[in-house]
């Protein structure tokens, strides 16, 4: 699935993780941050919403779902399954959600924890407010100081706070998505396997980091880290040169071929190598 077009600036709080949000924003300009000032409420109204309320899955689920499949109309013309609008809506939201814990991790070894109670999105300025303040890292961080701080003896600990942390995020919005998605707990899984490693896969790249981001996360998912379903998923190729080609196998099916047949993402299983080398190839010689 394509990478979400989010955007809005970095301001607010000070926490230990503003420095990873404001690497973020130095490299990919799709996605704002703020961290809210303690006690400061989250943004509601004007595009805002709560994950809380969309984990709820009533009326504000609604509203979001019906932007995707307005948008879906625009972009591709055709009018998709309800269900396919709501797998679209997940991945609009989790994939930048997922960034607010997997980032802080990769580039300074703090995780944080958001609880649906402490995150608000504005999807068309692609802006995510938070509430930060309870984080794990190692013990010779710095930041193990700070108010907040948990501190956990190692990397494989650290993995661990990474799992739970996006498994209490995206947990209940899950539960929110699921019924319109058609789709049981495993699948739902397989799905927030994907968000987590395409979305840290995809600012790696921008960072100059690719091959160390592919290494932490066949670390984090190497398999049977329940709840989630499936690996990493890393593979290499190699191009008509010689060249080396990274892709990866989804753990999940993003529906995006019930809107283009012809045309499944890279990463889908359906796409066989062949086709993989030849876009792959077409993409590395463009950039």
């Amino acid at each position: 699935m394509s990478v979400p077009t989010l955007a809005a600036p970095l301001q607010g709080a000070s926490s230990a993780v503003t420095g990873s949000y404001a690497r973020l924003n130095e490299v990919y300009s799709g996605l704002r941050i703020t961290e809210l000032a303690p006690g400061e409420q989250l943004p509601q109204g004007a595009g805002w919403v709560t994950a809380a309320r969309l984990a709820a899955g009533g009326a504000d689920l609604d509203a979001f779902l019906a932007w995707d499949n307005a948008q879906i109309l625009k972009d591709y013309g055709t009018q998709a399954r309800p269900d396919v609008v709501a797998s679209f809506g997940l991945h609009r939201y989790a994939w930048p959600a997922t960034l607010l814990i997997t980032v802080p991790w990769f580039l300074h070894r703090r995780v944080p924890r958001f609880p649906v109670a402490d995150v608000s999105f504005q999807r068309t300025l692609g802006h995510l407010a938070v509430r930060a303040g309870e984080f794990a890292c190692l013990p010779d961080d710095p930041a193990a100081a700070l108010p907040g701080a948990r501190v956990v003896p190692d990397e494989e600990a650290l993995r661990a706070e990474v799992r739970a942390a996006v498994a209490e995020h995206l947990g209940p919005l899950l539960d929110g998505f699921g019924p319109r998605m058609r789709r049981r707990s495993r699948a739902l899984w397989s799905l927030a396997t994907d968000e987590i490693v395409e979305g840290l896969w995809y600012v790696a790249h921008l960072l100059g980091e690719e091959e160390r981001a592919m290494t932490e996360l066949e670390r984090l998912l190497p398999g049977a880290t329940k709840p989630y379903v499936g690996t990493a998923g890393f593979r290499e190729l190699t191009g008509p040169n010689g060249e080396k080609l990274p892709t990866r196998d989804r753990a999940s099916c993003c529906m995006f071929y019930t809107l283009r047949p012809d045309d499944a993402c890279v990463t889908c299983p359906r796409t066989c190598d062949a086709e993989r080398i030849v876009r792959l190839s077409a993409a590395a010689a463009a950039s």
